[in-house]
């Protein structure tokens, strides 16, 4: 496994690069949006290819607030992006932040990229940004999410009830989980043999 490293603002990883989004990422995002017609997932936020313009353009204006970091995620091999996840609510005061906002054409998913990702994020988030702890936040009835947030050592913290109003209507719970400072080096090695083991 290579040491993640910034190429030009990007997390370089063995498979995958995480590219600082912008808009020239839209069209890209667009194809990989349709793979899997993701935006109809009705407990996932993910954009509709012809809002993604819009979406990026938010990412865009919440990192110039300092609030967050967006990226594209690109399959190193075959030179694809295929998807997109960010840093968000960062709170350099209290050194935290989460990382969510995260998703992946359909072929892409149970990949690895998603291990190889997180760990790329959380070392980046831990090590550069030194912060003491990141939150994972996923409706309650996501449950794909749910079990690739513990996979990735995350604790569950609590559950936010009525915690949001989506866009058909209903009401949210959301789980949250969170990683410590304290317990990033396990969780390190813990992500880095499980790629290493599925390469």
């Amino acid at each position: 496994m290579n040491t993640p490293e910034m190429i030009e603002n990007s997390l370089v990883g063995e498979h995958i690069v995480l590219e600082p989004l912008r808009q020239a990422h839209a069209p890209a995002l667009s194809i990989a949006v349709c793979d899997g017609e993701l935006w109809k997932l009705w407990f996932a936020k993910v954009p509709h290819p012809d809002l993604m313009n819009d979406y990026i353009a938010q990412a865009l204006l919440d990192e110039q607030n300092g609030e967050s970091l967006a990226f594209a995620v690109r399959d190193r091999h075959s030179g694809e992006i295929v998807g997109s996840t960010r840093i968000y609510h960062w709170q350099q005061a209290h050194r935290r932040l989460k990382i969510g906002y995260t998703w992946y054409a359909k072929s892409t998913q149970r990949t690895g990229v998603n291990s190889e990702c997180k760990l790329l994020l959380l070392k980046y988030a831990f090590e550069t940004l030194d912060v003491i702890a990141v939150a994972f936040e996923t409706h309650i009835d996501n449950n794909a999410s749910r079990n690739a947030i513990v996979r990735l050592g995350a604790k569950q913290d609590g559950i936010l009830r009525h915690h949001q109003l989506l866009a058909d209507g209903t009401i949210r719970d959301t789980v949250v989980y969170s990683i410590l400072n304290t317990e990033w080096p396990e969780v390190k090695r813990h992500l880095t043999n499980g790629l290493v083991n599925n390469t």
